[in-house]
């Protein structure tokens, strides 16, 4: 066998190659764990998947430390290092349990699969476990977010090696020791990664930034200093009566199977067509529907959902209005689906609230309310077969997001029900904002006619919104982006955002393809900048649009680069999922390669104010918040900026 074998099987064996074990007792790991514990929880912090979460990394870190102790005596590998304070660079003790977390934090980071036994790290720890909190390390500066975002694109063994590097200051070497006693192949397929990131750890920091190693070091990285901030209330209650409502059914169950007899009949333990627990028959009855009275909303505060009054044709055909709930909680195979992301599409919790119930063109739809989802179930006029259920999130809905709904599609057309405060509606082309608002005729019910949608359009030879204006007068656009609630428009910066007008989305109506089908509540355009071009060329326009959504995450934003009399915004940068260009990140920095009409290639970036200088990297600099730099086309610069604080700000991404 050669030298390499021998060293893989023996870290198979969890135990050092032979000739570098030290046999250690438990007490004595014991104490080099309680000695070290901060350390050791900070390394496995560093080298589990980031993909779990900062919350989840915290308590799997701790719980991987606390795990390390051996059952009896054991061996441990020796790494000497002469740079590390006496007491851990020897202790046989620490050098055990520190193998144990990395090969603990190592498997956390494994895929699951089917036909394998999971390995203990790679389930959820059951301890420490922390209920109606979330925890995390304190946030670091831009140095700390760029070693964070480095370390995330490494593989797990990459990120120990870099660790070991940085953190345990063990050569590369040492490292490479460390990594074949806890089963890391370092001659084969991660060989190259791992090199290549014991480099970058001992690279030179970038100018104005930190050693990586020392940014290790960092409370950013301290998962035993943390912030604890709460979970999601609103979810966390709905949980809860969910729980309680379950729990309900669950002894009704019991109870019923416990009787003498044929229980449930023939089919055994499955469910009857309508589940036998008192919270379940009162959802799919329709004789308990609530029902808003007519002027409810006239006479409170709230401009949500719960105050809609139950219009439509059909609100007395109990029939349909049976169907239309029973679908709800069991959806046959036939049915046709849909849910906004991060919608849940499973029964109503207890009786819904009815909005609507009426024949909408070639259908019969029912709009239901339960407090958290607006649903809408359609059947055809001629009976029951390709029926439809869709789901749409509006929990928190205020008179900006609920003041329509749609009823009907049909050849790509709308029709929306609005709310019983809608003074009148319209039909407003966004790419044609000096035109004057179509009037768009509505039933007694409050339904529209229909009107050409931009939701499922190929081309953007138009944008139309519904312009809706409320009994004192406010008008707000909303715009199909292929859900069942439209998207409120507003312009100006995110912490003052207004209502929007057309010309506010004339030149970047088109950019809101690129939020249909997201859950978005809201969409707002943000001005953020000017900059006169070189060459006498005019003044080009920067502008973000973010698009909020109902769950809260996921928000997405697009800077855009207007040039003097282009139809249209180019996009510039993106981002996904952050906070970029919100009320929580309202500093926008981007860039673009542009020619002049000399042919001359330029690269131009623009940042909000509070951006005083702005720099690329061949070295050219501004101060203020535009640069305009020669270029050649196939460049590809990166732009970043400074901040009136000091701080970098880069483009989005």
């Amino acid at each position: 066998m050669s030298s390499s074998q021998s060293t893989k099987a023996a870290a198979s064996n969890g135990s050092a190659p032979t000739g570098s074990a030290t046999v250690v007792d438990v007490e004595q790991v014991e104490a080099a764990l309680v000695e070290h514990y901060p350390r050791l929880v900070r390394l496995a912090y560093l080298v589990l998947p980031p993909g779990l979460g900062r919350n989840r990394r915290v308590l799997t870190a701790h719980a991987l430390v606390q795990r390390a102790l051996p059952r009896s005596r054991t061996t441990a590998p020796t790494v000497p290092d002469q740079r590390r304070p006496a007491g851990r660079g020897a202790d046989p003790g620490y050098a055990y349990v520190r193998s144990q977390v990395l090969r603990a934090a190592l498997d956390a980071g494994l895929p699951l699969l089917r036909r394998a036994r999971p390995r203990r790290a790679q389930l959820p720890p059951l301890l420490p476990q922390v209920w109606g909190l979330r925890l995390f390390p304190h946030s670091g500066g831009a140095d700390e977010l760029a070693l964070d975002q480095r370390l995330s694109a490494l593989s797990g063994p990459a990120r120990a090696a870099c660790v070991l590097r940085g953190l345990e200051r063990l050569t590369d070497d040492e490292a490479r020791r460390i990594l074949a006693a806890v089963g890391v192949d370092t001659e084969g397929e991660h060989a190259e990664e791992i090199d290549a990131a014991l480099a970058d750890a001992g690279a030179e920091a970038p100018p104005g930034g930190r050693n990586p190693a020392a940014l290790l070091e960092s409370p950013e990285f301290d998962p035993c200093s943390l912030q604890a901030r709460p979970t999601d209330l609103m979810r966390r209650r709905q949980h809860l009566k969910a729980l309680g409502i379950a729990a309900v059914a669950a002894l009704v169950c019991g109870a019923l199977l416990g009787m003498p007899g044929d229980g449930w009949g023939p089919d055994g333990a499955a469910a009857p067509p309508y589940a036998k627990n008192p919270a379940a028959e009162a959802a799919l009855d329709p004789g308990r529907l609530t029902r808003a009275a007519p002027a409810a909303w006239k006479k409170t505060a709230r401009t949500d959902f719960a105050v809609w009054p139950a219009r439509g044709a059909l609100v007395d055909d109990e029939g349909l209005l049976r169907r239309a709930l029973a679908v709800w909680a069991r959806p046959g195979k036939t049915v046709r689906v849909s849910a906004t992301p991060g919608t849940v599409s499973g029964a109503p919790p207890g009786p819904a609230q009815l909005l609507f119930a009426g024949p909408v063109d070639a259908a019969r739809v029912v709009l239901l309310y339960d407090g958290l989802r607006v649903v809408r179930y359609a059947e055809p006029l001629d009976g029951t077969s390709g029926a439809a259920l869709d789901f749409a999130r509006v929990d928190g809905a205020g008179a900006a997001d609920a003041g329509a709904v749609v009823v009907g599609r049909a050849d790509g057309n709308v029709r929306y029900l609005t709310a019983p405060w809608v003074r009148d509606t319209a039909v407003q082309d966004l790419l044609k904002p000096t035109a004057a608002p179509a009037a768009l005729r509505r039933t007694a019910d409050g339904v529209t006619d229909p009107f050409a949608s931009p939701a499922l359009a190929r081309a953007c030879d138009s944008w139309n919104t519904l312009r809706l204006r409320d009994q004192e007068g406010a008008a707000r656009l909303a715009t199909d982006l292929g859900e069942l609630t439209p998207a409120h428009l507003t312009a100006g910066r995110p912490d003052a955002p207004r209502e929007a007008t057309p010309a506010d989305w004339s030149r970047t109506a088109c950019s809101l393809a690129a939020a249909r089908s997201h859950g978005v509540r809201a969409v707002n355009a943000w001005s953020y900048s000017h900059q006169a071009l070189p060459e006498g060329n005019g003044e080009a326009e920067w502008l973000c649009t973010r698009a909020e959504t109902w769950r809260g995450g996921g928000g997405r934003a697009l800077a855009q680069f207007l040039a003097p009399g282009a139809r249209a915004a180019a996009v510039a940068a993106k981002s996904e999922g952050g906070p970029a260009c919100g009320v929580r990140q309202p500093s926008v920095l981007a860039g673009v390669l542009w020619k002049s009409t000399a042919g001359t290639w330029y690269v131009l970036a623009a940042g909000s104010k509070d951006v005083t200088s702005v720099s690329v990297t061949d070295g050219d600099r501004s101060t203020g918040n535009t640069l305009a730099a020669r270029t050649t086309k196939d460049t590809r610069p990166e732009v970043t900026g400074r901040l009136k604080n000091g701080d970098k700000v880069r483009t989005l991404r």
